[in-house]
């Protein structure tokens, strides 16, 4: 967050310091406004719940087998001899890891799905992005929005330099109506 608030701010002193001829116009976006509100994102969406619903369902099965064990070992351990019993044990004990490196393995494979799925749908809002300030003369393209729970790169800017509705228009996708400022 600090490195891109000093580049922002770099960049604008840089700015400052180009002589009365050079002409600068900066314009400003918000990649995640757009990125939520086009139809390929729905898309990923649902791409990645569907994933999830069949890690969960897998999870859920490995769980309840687990408790099944468990609850079976706990109602015959009095009766187990000690051989029996530090096996059983250390079944469960292998069966409850296996469960937490399955979570933990699900989880990844989701995030690298979703990055997967991102990365073509980014590209072409930067190109849009790109296209958008060539054919408008701007030098520079700033993100408004820094992410979530941070400070937006992008303080005060007349709205006359957001490119948002543009972007959409270059990427055939109508604006949402109320939000379209953003």
């Amino acid at each position: 967050m600090k490195i891109k608030l000093f580049a922002t701010l770099f960049a604008v002193m840089l700015l400052a310091g180009f002589g009365a001829d050079a002409q600068v116009k900066i314009g400003y976006t918000n990649i995640d406004f757009i990125l939520g509100n086009i139809p390929d994102s729905k898309d990923i969406q649902t791409k990645l719940a569907t994933e999830k619903a069949q890690y969960d369902k897998l999870l859920q099965e490995k769980i309840a087998d687990f408790q099944k064990s468990y609850e079976d070992y706990q109602k015959n351990a009095s009766t187990m001899t000690p051989v029996i019993r530090q096996d059983k044990e250390k079944s469960l004990q292998t069966a409850q890891e296996g469960i937490q490196e399955f979570q933990q393995n699900s989880e990844n494979a989701l995030q690298r799905k979703q990055q997967e799925l991102l990365a073509p749908v980014m590209d072409k809002i930067q190109k849009a992005i790109d296209e958008v300030a060539a054919a408008n003369g701007y030098t520079y393209v700033l993100n408004s929005d820094a992410g979530y729970g941070t400070t937006p790169v992008v303080l005060v800017a007349p709205d006359g330099d957001n490119i948002t509705n543009l972007v959409f228009a270059q990427l055939g996708v109508k604006a949402p109506a109320e939000e379209a400022g953003n």
